[in-house]
Formats: structure tokens, sequence, C-alpha cells
């Protein structure tokens, strides 16, 4: 698909320990997007138990079942980027 002169010109050979430190980066910002989505929960329930401290025991379960999702997510994440990169 590539000229011959242009592949000359422009070798496209990439270290294959570069492309894991790369994926491992990407896999650091999807850490940082878990983060963020852990911390829009904590921030909805302190709202919902500020505004109707009734509903607490039922917020608390699903924030704690939210989180464990959240979490695991995160530590997929982790364990693809540290694999990518032994």
């Amino acid at each position: 698909l590539v000229p011959k002169n242009l592949s000359r010109a422009y070798p496209m050979h990439i270290p294959t320990k570069t492309l894991a430190y790369i994926g491992a980066g990407i896999c650091a910002l999807a850490m940082t997007a878990a983060a963020w989505g852990l911390t829009k929960l904590w921030v909805a329930l302190i709202e919902t138990v500020g505004r109707n401290p009734q509903v607490k025991k039922d917020v608390t379960l699903f924030g704690f079942i939210g989180m464990g999702s959240i979490e695991a997510i995160a530590l997929y994440i982790l364990v693809i980027a540290i694999l990518m990169i032994i």
C-alpha cells in the first residue's frame, strides 16, 4: 500500500517496548476516568443524603455496589497495564 520510495524514507519500525508504554499511558488515562467516576458517585451520594436523610440506607447500598464496580474496572485496567509493561 505504501510506495517503495516512501517506505525507505519513513521507516515504520516502532519498538515493541515503546508501544507497551504508550498502551500503559492510555490505561492510566482510563484509570483517571474511573477515579473521576468514583468522585462523581461520592458527590451524588452526599448530595442525595444531604437533601433527604431518610433514604441514607437505600442510597448507601447502591452507592457501595457502584463503587465496587468502578473499582473493579480500575483494577482490571491496572492489571492490563502491568501485563503490557512486563
